[in-house]
């Protein structure tokens, strides 16, 4: 299976372009649609320019497969079925809490949608005898009869409704943080150590289920694991490929420090359970690259790692983008209708209450004349929905412009047709200890800075003079900073005029970081290729493919 390839003359995907003498294959993971997340989409494109194979594993939306180029790297979306995701409790009737709950079959949508057609058949009956001739015999029997169906069909639409709605709270109201469920996890850590995680978190068996058996087939020289639920997954590759006499290096690429991550659901069993998985397998990684100085030190105390993880910060590109992706950047203020003179503020990046994009909206009545642009992950979704009902109670709403994201590498030029970037992101462990993606953009937007007291953040903007610091969530503190920042732009704007700042501060500068860990851990492989990248052929009369949608 993990045969020697030597000098290999690696296909691209669908035999487009041609990667011929490459330094060696790079199988990069993450746990996401690989559409929004910039890091994983600039570290794969980097890398494959560099000469490395480099094949992007992430998960299908829709459990749809899809596969594309990025630059020379090749992008594949996994479908990932997830039944182990759900819990066994999922799966049967709450007979004691809710004794007249439909079972959870798919039952109660069928009655419901039952009751619906139902109705809708006694609509048209009841205007067919309204234009019926009043002399038609039995007219009036009819009639009654009707009128008696009517009644027994809303009688049968309440009662389906009362019961999907118990099957409703049956199914929300379970909560892993009763005393059971703590029971159930402190018995399972006691038993099987870190092991735990198989029975606290089955659902991470669905990612290995998805993503290990593709792996296998690529037999890669390097795993590069985005995260913690890749790291088992990258591991678990490294253990059966080296059980068939191949070696495969693991990079694990830690975004956040997982003991400071908020669980997305209320479940006592969730970071417990992927402490463990990420504690199993840590110890596998032969390289740890992380995002801040911080995090590094967190890790390696964490893990007891032998060395401080490389840092490769989450820094935009700013260099040369491919002939086929250099179309100019939207603009901003011109998405937004609003002029040059117009005060306008952004925020660009995920919307969830953690971020704190409240305090833009509300602010805005003591802003006269300023304008916020919210550049989201999801404009349509739940919170923004929160957020304009907000601006419209305020009577802002024509002053709040939700947008969606731009490619990444449009992200700078669009940003920097704003007055201010805004980043007021609430106080949680991960918040305090790094730089995030868009504290770069908007500084090679050269824009000046309203943060929150994040202290890194914080930090680095006091030492830089490039912005203004305000108390998260306090919107009177918010409100005297955007006023200070909005009187002397220029002000701010000049910080980006210190030598080195800008440079040290792109993706080009982290690449070669990230590069100096692949190369440590393959140096055979280097030889085959320079640092220029291989030697690319285009097959004579064809073009590289640009997306597939199988």
């Amino acid at each position: 299976m993990y045969a020697e390839r030597g000098g290999r003359q690696a296909m691209g995907f669908n035999g487009d372009v041609q990667v011929v003498g490459t330094r060696g294959r790079i199988v990069m993971l993450v746990d996401n649609g690989v559409d929004g997340d910039s890091r994983v989409q600039k570290a794969a494109r980097s890398a494959a320019r560099s000469g490395w194979e480099v094949v992007l594993l992430g998960r299908a939306p829709g459990n749809v497969p899809r596969s594309w180029q990025l630059g020379r790297a090749e992008v594949r979306l996994l479908a990932m079925p997830d039944p182990l995701a759900r819990r066994r409790h999922e799966f049967r009737r709450a007979w004691l809490r809710w004794p007249l709950a439909y079972p959870p079959s798919g039952i109660a949508a069928h009655r419901r949608q039952a009751v619906k057609a139902w109705q809708a058949d006694l609509a048209v009956r009841r205007a067919r005898l309204a234009m019926a001739d009043p002399a038609t015999p039995r007219r009036s029997m009819r009639s009654r009869v009707l009128q008696a169906e009517e009644v027994a069909a809303r009688m049968a639409g309440k009662w389906v409704s009362a019961r999907y709605w118990m099957l409703t709270r049956a199914r929300t109201r379970r909560r892993f943080r009763n005393p059971w469920d703590r029971a159930y996890t402190l018995f399972w850590q006691a038993v099987k150590g870190d092991g735990a995680w198989r029975r606290l978190e089955p659902g991470l068996w669905d990612y290995e289920l998805a993503y290990g058996p593709v792996l296998d087939e690529l037999r890669p020289d390097l795993i590069h694991a985005n995260d913690f639920r890749m790291l088992g997954v990258g591991a678990r590759a490294k253990i059966r490929a080296a059980a068939l006499g191949h070696e495969v290096k693991l990079v694990w690429d830690a975004h956040e420090f997982l003991p400071g991550v908020r669980p997305w659901r209320d479940n006592a069993r969730w970071l417990p359970a992927h402490r463990a998985h990420e504690r199993e397998y840590a110890p596998c990684a032969d390289a740890v690259v992380t995002v801040s100085p911080a995090l590094a030190e967190m890790l390696r105390d964490e893990h007891k790692l032998a060395g401080t993880p490389e840092v490769v910060l989450n820094a935009p590109t700013v260099g040369t983008i491919p002939p086929a992706e250099d179309e100019a950047a939207p603009d901003l203020r011109a998405r937004c209708g609003v002029g040059s003179e117009t005060p306008l503020l952004v925020y660009s990046g995920l919307a969830s209450p953690q971020r704190g994009l409240d305090i833009m909206v509300e602010a805005l009545p003591q802003l006269p004349g300023v304008h916020a642009a919210l550049v989201v992950n999801k404009p349509d979704g739940p919170y923004m929905a929160e957020v304009r009902a907000t601006a419209a109670r305020l009577g802002v709403a024509d002053r709040v412009h939700v947008l969606p994201y731009v490619a990444h590498w449009q992200v700078v030029p669009f940003l920097a047709g704003a007055d201010a970037g805004v980043i007021p992101i609430h106080h949680w462990p991960n918040h305090e200890i790094a730089l995030i993606t868009k504290f770069f953009e908007y500084s090679h937007a050269r824009l000046p800075l309203v943060v929150s007291d994040v202290k890194t953040m914080a930090d680095t903007v006091r030492s830089t003079g490039q912005g203004e610091v305000f108390r998260a969530e306090e919107v009177a503190d918010y409100v005297r900073v955007v006023t200070a920042v909005l009187a002397e732009p220029d002000r701010y704007r000049a910080a980006y005029d210190r030598p080195g700042l800008l440079e040290s501060w792109t993706w080009e500068a982290q690449a070669e970081v990230l590069d100096s860990v692949y190369r440590r851990l393959l140096p055979g492989n280097s030889s085959a290729a320079g640092r220029a990248g291989g030697q690319v052929v285009e097959p004579e009369g064809r073009q590289p493919a640009v997306e597939v949608v199988p």
